[in-house]
């Protein structure tokens, strides 16, 4: 079993999901994990190449947010849009960065997922609150590389 396997188990990836969904349902904004066991690129260029990839690059609004894992390489980045980017405080990425960062260092991956999911979320309800014709624009599972 790779180690991305064993990142998550089963329920802890449905709770992820559920915290996804959870943190979009107040917002036209897109969150989506990707987890993979290695970037053979620099970390920042794989999680653009992801970020692309996975069309994040194409919602309406610009507001969509990738939390990337490299688990091997125990490694980080969290990319948004530039609708998002254009919105937040400089060092917001950052300071969810860093709560994931000490949950992961803590063995709780989950946790750390989770609470960086319901940090963005927070920041693109306040920017961009859930209108009435809004749609789920990509979906919400995490997704493997």
């Amino acid at each position: 079993m790779s180690k991305v396997e064993d990142f998550l188990s089963a329920s802890e990836e449905a709770e992820i999901v559920e915290a996804i969904r959870k943190a979009e349902s107040n917002t036209s904004g897109e969150i989506r994990v990707h987890l993979e066991a290695h970037a053979e690129i620099d970390a920042y260029d794989r999680a653009e190449e992801v970020f692309h990839y996975l069309h994040m690059d194409n919602t309406k609004n610009s507001n969509g947010v990738l939390i990337y894992v490299a688990v091997e390489d125990r490694t980080l980045v969290i990319l948004g849009d530039s609708g998002i980017n254009a919105v937040v405080e400089v060092n917001f990425w950052d300071s969810t960065r860093d709560i994931i960062i000490q949950h992961f260092k803590n063995g709780d991956m989950k946790q750390g997922l989770v609470d960086g999911i319901l940090m963005a979320g927070e920041q693109l309800k306040r920017h961009f609150p859930y209108k009435k014709n809004d749609k789920n624009e990509l979906p919400d599972d995490i997704s493997v590389g």
